[in-house]
C-alpha cells in the first residue's frame, strides 16, 4: 500500500451512480499530472488530497494510482482556493466570483467563508441576496460532505447524498443509521435494493423486522408500478421470499403483524392492498354510486329540438349514435363516451357542452396531462385544466378541492380518462358533489394508465354506468391512412404500409438496428423538416416501444440531441449533457413545481455559475437546480407509454424485433393514434405483424368493477 498527496487539477470522469471518478492531481515528485482512480465523488477541483492505494499499468490509459481510501484538506494557496471555489462546489460562486473573492481576501478567504461570511458584501458585484445564498451553500456543502463520507464508508453510492441532505437536513446520518429502509420511501431514485445494500453494510440482520416490512412494501409497490392495485396473499409471500431470500414463515408473521397494524389491508379473498389503493378503490366506487343514484337537477325537455338547433348553428349533421350520446349525457348522472380516432368524439363532446350551456349549467373541463388539457381547450374554445390544477393541488397541503371544498360546477367532463389511475380518480371524485353530472371520455383500446388501476375499463365493465361507443369513421377521416390503419390495427388486421406521395402514413423497411437509427436521424434532422417546412424539435416526436437498446429512447435521444442541438451552453448531470434548446420530459410528479409525469418542456436558460436551469412547460417557466435533473430526461425520443394524452404533428417510431417483449397491439395502436398529421414507422414488417397479432395484455389486479357491481 502506498500514499500520494497533491492538488486536484481536474476531474476527467465522474459516475454519479456509483461515485467512481478519474481525477488528475499535481503531486510532489512528479513532473506530469498523476491519474488517480477510485471512489472519489466527494472531491472538488483545487482540494488537496492524500490518497492510499496501489499503482497499476492500464493498457489503454497508462499508469494510474488506484485509491482505496483518501483524506481531503482545503487548499492553502490563493490560486488553489480560487480553483477550489470556482469548481461549482458552492452555489452562487462560479469562476468569476471565485477570482474576485480570493483577490479581495487572499489567504484569508476560507476563514471568512467559515466565520465572517457577511464580509463578502465588500466584493464587487456581490449583493446581500448572493451573500445569503453563499452562506447557505457553504454550510450545506459541509453537511453534504459528511453525508457523502458516511455513505462512502458504507460502500454505497454517494450520488444520493444531496437528496438525502435536502430531505433530512442535519439529521441525515442519524436517520439513515436508525432505519436505512426509510430511504426507499422518502428519497426519489433510491429503491429497496439500494436501501437494502446500505442496511447490510451497516450491520442490519438479514431477518430483521425492518427488512421484512420493507420487502413486503417493495413488492406491492413494484406490482403497483405494473398497474396492479393489490397482490394475492400467496403471490406476495412468494415474491417477497424470493427477493429477501428468507423463510416464508418469517415473512408471513411480519405480514400478519402489518395487517393487524393497518399498515397493509387484507380484503376479502386474501387480496393484500397498500392502504392508498384500497381506500381509493372504495372511494371511487362509493362516489360513482352516490352520483349515479342522486336525481339530476336538470330535467331537459325536447332534447331533439336542442340538437337540431345546434346543428343549424354549427352547420353540421350528427349521426344517430352521436345524437344518442348527447341525449344520454342529458339524462344521465354518470356516463362514459368512448371511441377510436375519427369517430367524432370531439364533435360529440362539443354538442354535449352546448346542450348544457343552453340550460345555463356551469361546465368544467379537465384532462390528466397539460398537453391533453391544452388540446381540449383548443377544440372546445373553453378553458380546460389538468386534473391537478382543477383540484388546486398545493404541496404539502394536498388538494384544496375536496369533500369540504367541492368543485363549483353542474357538469364535469374529463377527457383521456384511460390515463387516469385509481388514486387520481379518487381525489377527483372526492371534490365532486352528488348532484354534479360526470362525463368521462376516453379510448379504452389505448394503453391503460401508468399508475395503478384500470379505471375506465372497470367502470365500463361494471355495466352499471351508461356507455356510448362511437364506431363510425366519418368521411373526412376516411381519407387519412393514420386513422384507417389505427382501426385496422385495433381489429387485428395488418395495416396498409405502402402509402402514396399524398399519404399521411409511411413505412420504411429497415432490418438492422443501426440502419433504423441512421434512418430516424436523417428523417428528423433533414428529410422531414425540409419537406414539410417544420421545426424538428417542436414538431417531430420519436416514440419508442422501449427505453433501452440501440433503437430505444435513451440511445436515440443522444443521437438526436447531437444532430438537432448545436448549443454550447450546457450542464452535465448523471452522465447526460443538458443544453439550452433541449426538449425534455418530466418523469416524476413534482407537486411543488406543479409539473407532472409526462409533461414535455424546453430548456430555455442555463446558469452555469449558479448551476440552475429554467424549463418552459407550455409557457409555464420553472427553475431547476442541477441536482434535480434526475426528475427529467431528454425527450427527442420518448416511450409510447409516456406519450399518452398527447398529440404530435409528426410521429416517427422504430419498430424492430429488438422490441420483441413489448410488441403488443394496444402499444402500436396508441403509437399510431398520437400522430396528428404524419406517421412514419421505421423497422421490419415482421415486427409490425407480431404487434398486430399479439392482443394478449396483462390483466391488472383491481377490484373496482366488483365493488361497483355490489
Amino acid at each position: 500500500m502506498e500514499y500520494i498527496s497533491g492538488v486536484v487539477e481536474r476531474i476527467t470522469y465522474e459516475n454519479e451512480e456509483n461515485g467512481f471518478c478519474v481525477i488528475k492531481i499535481r503531486a510532489k515528485g512528479f513532473s506530469d499530472l498523476v491519474t488517480v482512480v477510485g471512489n472519489l465523488a466527494a472531491v472538488n477541483v483545487g482540494a488537496i488530497i492524500r490518497a492510499k492505494g496501489d499503482w497499476k499499468a492500464d493498457s489503454k490509459f497508462g499508469r494510474q494510482f488506484v485509491t482505496r481510501d483518501y483524506r481531503e484538506t482545503v487548499p492553502a494557496t490563493v490560486a488553489g482556493i480560487e480553483k477550489y471555489l470556482g469548481s461549482g462546489l458552492i452555489k452562487g460562486i462560479g469562476p468569476i466570483f471565485a477570482k474576485r473573492i480570493t483577490s479581495h481576501f487572499q489567504e484569508d478567504t476560507l476563514r471568512v467563508l467559515e466565520e465572517e461570511a457577511d464580509y463578502l458584501i465588500q466584493v464587487a458585484g456581490i449583493g446581500q441576496k448572493r451573500v445569503e445564498m453563499i452562506k447557505k451553500a457553504w454550510l450545506e456543502q459541509k453537511e453534504i460532505k459528511n453525508v457523502m463520507l458516511f455513505l462512502q464508508s458504507n460502500k454505497v453510492s454517494t450520488a444520493f447524498a444531496v437528496k438525502i441532505f435536502k430531505t433530512y437536513g442535519n439529521e441525515s446520518i442519524e436517520i439513515v443509521k436508525k432505519n436505512p429502509f426509510r430511504l426507499a420511501d422518502d428519497i426519489w431514485g433510491i429503491g429497496f435494493k439500494t436501501a437494502d445494500k446500505i442496511a447490510s453494510q451497516m450491520g442490519f440482520a438479514k431477518n430483521s423486522s425492518e427488512r421484512c416490512r420493507a420487502g413486503l412494501v417493495y413488492v406491492l409497490n413494484e406490482l403497483a408500478n405494473d398497474g396492479h392495485c393489490y397482490a394475492a396473499r400467496e403471490e406476495l409471500l412468494k415474491e417477497t421470499e424470493k427477493i429477501l431470500e428468507l423463510d416464508k414463515p418469517l415473512i408471513d408473521t411480519t405480514l400478519e403483524k402489518m395487517i393487524e397494524e393497518k399498515a397493509l389491508i387484507r380484503d376479502e379473498g386474501e387480496a393484500v392492498f397498500l392502504p392508498p389503493f384500497y381506500y381509493s378503490e372504495i372511494g371511487v366506487a362509493g362516489r360513482i354510486l352516490d352520483i349515479n343514484r342522486t336525481p339530476s337537477l336538470y330535467h331537459l325537455e325536447d332534447i331533439q329540438a336542442m340538437i337540431t338547433e345546434i346543428e343549424q348553428e354549427e352547420g353540421l349533421k350528427y349521426d344517430t349514435v352521436q345524437q344518442e350520446a348527447v341525449k344520454t349525457a342529458a339524462v344521465s348522472k354518470f356516463m362514459v363516451l368512448t371511441g377510436g380516432p375519427g369517430t367524432g368524439k370531439t364533435t360529440t363532446t362539443l354538442a354535449i357542452i352546448k346542450v348544457f350551456q343552453k340550460t345555463g349549467a356551469r361546465v368544467l373541463l379537465a384532462a390528466p396531462t397539460g398537453r391533453a388539457a391544452k388540446r381540449m381547450a383548443e377544440t372546445t374554445g373553453m378553458e380546460a385544466k389538468t386534473i391537478h390544477r382543477l383540484l388546486e393541488f398545493k404541496p404539502p397541503n394536498g388538494y384544496a378541492r375536496n369533500e369540504e371544498n367541492p368543485l363549483e360546477c353542474d357538469v364535469l367532463i374529463i377527457d383521456e380518462t384511460s390515463m387516469v389511475d385509481i388514486v387520481l380518480m379518487s381525489n377527483l371524485l372526492k371534490a365532486v358533489t352528488a348532484e354534479t353530472i360526470v362525463i368521462l371520455i376516453g379510448d379504452v383500446d389505448q394503453l391503460p394508465s401508468v399508475g395503478a388501476g384500470n379505471v375506465l375499463q372497470d367502470i365500463i365493465d361494471s355495466g352499471i354506468i351508461k356507455v356510448v361507443e362511437l364506431t363510425r369513421i366519418f368521411r373526412q377521416a376516411q381519407g387519412s391512412d393514420i386513422i384507417i390503419n389505427a382501426h385496422k390495427i385495433n381489429k387485428g388486421e395488418f395495416p396498409k404500409l405502402k402509402g402514396g406521395k399524398d399519404s399521411d402514413f409511411f413505412f420504411i423497411e429497415q432490418e438492422k438496428p443501426e440502419d433504423v437509427v441512421q434512418t430516424i436521424k436523417e428523417l428528423c434532422s433533414k428529410r422531414l423538416p425540409a419537406y414539410y417546412q417544420i421545426d424538428p424539435v417542436n414538431d417531430i416526436q420519436v416514440l419508442c416501444p422501449m427505453k433501452r437498446g440501440e433503437t430505444g429512447a435513451q440511445n436515440l435521444n443522444l443521437i438526436l440531441q447531437e444532430a438537432l442541438n448545436k448549443s454550447e451552453v450546457s450542464l452535465k448531470f448523471g452522465g447526460i449533457l443538458y443544453k439550452t434548446g433541449d426538449k425534455v420530459i418530466q418523469i416524476k410528479n413534482n407537486y411543488e413545481k406543479n409539473v407532472f409525469n409526462g409533461d414535455v418542456g424546453i430548456i430555455v436558460r442555463i446558469d452555469q455559475e449558479e448551476r440552475t436551469l429554467v424549463l418552459d412547460f407550455d409557457d409555464h417557466q420553472i427553475e431547476y437546480d442541477a441536482t434535480e435533473l434526475d426528475e427529467v430526461a431528454l425527450a427527442y425520443a420518448i416511450t409510447i407509454h409516456k406519450s399518452q394524452g398527447s398529440e404530435f404533428k409528426i410521429v416517427v417510431a422504430p419498430l424492430t424485433m429488438q422490441h420483441y417483449a413489448m410488441l403488443q397491439r394496444n402499444l402500436l395502436y396508441t403509437c399510431v393514434t398520437r400522430a396528428k398529421k404524419i406517421m412514419v414507422l421505421v423497422g421490419s414488417t415482421k415486427a409490425v405483424s407480431l404487434a398486430v397479432r399479439n392482443n394478449r395484455t396483462t390483466k391488472r389486479q383491481t377490484r373496482l368493477r366488483e365493488r361497483l357491481c355490489k
